[in-house]
């Protein structure tokens, strides 16, 4: 069983790195604006890239990854070198809250699509890999990014309990309900077909409903 005070630190490390918004920064250098009164709002890739520009958009997926790795890195350095399922675990579900929740923010965060994405590849490079490629695969077919994004994790649960076990898989069905009420509003303007679909050849997401 991994230690309570690792799981604290684990944690902790997870949340600091994750309320790193890169979009955030990337916004506020190209622009001299915050990312919120950009587009969607949404500190992500998506509305970088087709508010900002391809580059930024770029910069954000990279930046978005690396904060999550480098946590990673941290959190196995200081609680000893062991247990590295359970350290991922903990400091990936910590990364997860700290980019969608942000104190610094009010809470007001992203909505996790990569963070969560190299959190599943990193703990289970076999079936989280799989898992981001079908969510990948539901966007392209459809043209909704809220549906292929809330399927990620979703698709994960059944793999991290049996390949992680029991708390593993709570954890990631906790991580997949997060991802369902970060894209709630979007999933209904699927279903009352108010829902713009993304342009895959430009990766612009069309429309400009602002979730706060």
């Amino acid at each position: 069983m991994y230690p309570v005070n690792k799981i604290i630190i684990s944690v902790a490390i997870g949340y600091l790195f994750g309320s790193f918004l890169t979009a955030e920064a990337v916004s506020y250098k190209c622009t001299g604006k915050s990312i919120k009164y950009i587009g969607t709002g949404n500190p992500g890739m998506a509305n970088v890239m087709s508010q900002i520009g391809k580059k930024q958009g770029v910069i954000v997926l990279v930046g978005d990854i690396l904060k999550i790795l480098v946590a990673f890195f941290l959190s196995w350095q200081i609680t000893g070198q062991t247990s590295t399922d359970q350290m991922i675990l903990f400091t990936g579900f910590g990364g997860i809250l700290g980019h969608n929740y942000p104190l610094w923010r009010k809470l007001h965060g992203g909505k996790g699509v990569t963070v969560t994405c190299t959190w599943l590849i990193v703990l289970m490079p076999l079936w989280g890999t799989i898992s981001c490629i079908a969510g990948g695969i539901i966007t392209l077919l459809t043209g909704y990014l809220p549906l292929g994004a809330v399927l990620i994790p979703f698709i994960a649960i059944p793999f991290t309990f049996w390949q992680k076990g029991i708390i593993a898989g709570c954890i990631m069905t906790a991580a997949s309900f997060i991802m369902f009420t970060k894209h709630y509003h979007g999933l209904k303007r699927i279903i009352q077909g108010k829902e713009n679909k993304i342009n895959l050849i430009n990766f612009s997401h069309q429309h400009r409903h602002t979730t706060k």
